[in-house]
């Protein structure tokens, strides 16, 4: 029999259709979700973010959206915190706590902790991305494998927010920031149950591509004006993401509105290439292999199945709609 502190970790690029899945599931096991997306947790940031709509927060507890202004920061490490938070309240309500995103970062985090240390330097990052600009990332690269190989592994080729945050903590303590990280990261106490949505690629970009006209056609660039007439702009965390920052050139005349709309299909194509990239790092998921005649009811049996196998029979969930036998959109 499962541990009862299982939790259930859904994962997968964009427009895969985790969003889905997780409301099925939820209504089918009696869940709660927490969203492990790092944008959504803005307020403002609807439509852009690809935010559950009301409709759909209404079909199940939702937690981990809008609760940070477009100004404010919310790093993986608060992340942390905050969902192990929540999830120990969604046990406390005898429910199933279904984590649902595709930050991997902050599921990563979520489940097995991050270094809390307060090395942070604000003149010596700015001098370590000059130095990246000068000598380019792949030679700061070699520079943090010389110093934590271990480090330098994990990180994604052309990360180098983390490439600079990573060298950041090594010269201010003196060690390796892997070591660090080892000595001060707490694993979280339940044990995680995932679940990924894996595409033939071709079909997943035609989804993007879809997903980022619908964008469009919601309001996408009137959401836009609005965050730049309230002064949100480039120097957020928050506006600085694919479906944001590529309007500030359509704002500026720089592209035009189609071009715009072109630029961040082609870069959300990319960023879900880099999603799956992190993803099958972790051998613990279990990949769901969908397509465009997969249905609704044959992707939930299929994380049902997963979700009770070895469970006792007394919590197998409730009947789900036949709404369910139509194509996942």
């Amino acid at each position: 029999m499962h541990s009862k502190r299982r939790v259930l970790i859904i994962v997968g690029p964009t427009a895969s259709g985790k969003t889905t899945l997780s409301l099925n599931l939820a209504e089918a096991l009696g869940g709660e979700i927490l969203s492990a997306d790092s944008r959504q947790c803005y307020r403002l940031m609807d439509i852009g973010t690809a935010k559950p709509t009301a409709d759909e927060q209404a079909r199940a507890v939702h937690h981990g959206i809008d609760i940070k202004n477009p100004d404010e920061r919310f790093s993986a490490g608060e992340f942390s915190q905050y969902g192990r938070e929540v999830i120990e309240q969604i046990f406390s309500h005898g429910h199933v706590p279904i984590v649902v995103g595709g930050s991997g970062l902050y599921v990563q985090a979520l489940v097995e902790g991050v270094f809390g240390g307060s090395y942070r330097d604000e003149i010596l990052r700015d001098h370590l991305r000059a130095d990246a600009r000068r000598r380019g990332l792949p030679a700061v690269r070699r520079w943090l494998a010389s110093i934590d190989a271990e480090a330098e592994k994990k990180i994604l080729p052309n990360d180098e927010k983390r490439l600079i945050r990573a060298l950041e903590v090594c010269l201010l303590a003196g060690q390796p920031i892997s070591a660090l990280q080892a000595e001060k990261t707490i694993p979280a106490s339940f044990e995680p149950v995932y679940l990924g949505l894996n595409w033939p690629r071709a079909q997943l970009y035609a989804r993007i591509n879809r997903r980022v006209e619908a964008m469009f056609a919601q309001g996408l660039m009137d959401e836009f004006n609005r965050l730049i007439s309230m002064g949100y702009d480039l120097s957020n965390n928050a506006m600085d993401s694919v479906g944001y920052k590529e309007l500030f050139a359509v704002k500026s005349g720089a592209l035009s509105l189609e071009e715009g709309a072109a630029l961040i299909q082609q870069n959300t194509r990319r960023f879900s290439k880099r999603q799956m990239t992190w993803f099958r790092r972790n051998d613990q998921i279990h990949w769901l292999n969908v397509n465009d005649e997969s249905t609704e009811r044959q992707i939930l049996d299929e994380a049902l199945q997963l979700w009770h196998d070895g469970a006792s029979s007394g919590s197998r969930g409730l009947p789900v709609s036949s709404l369910l036998d139509r194509p996942i959109e």
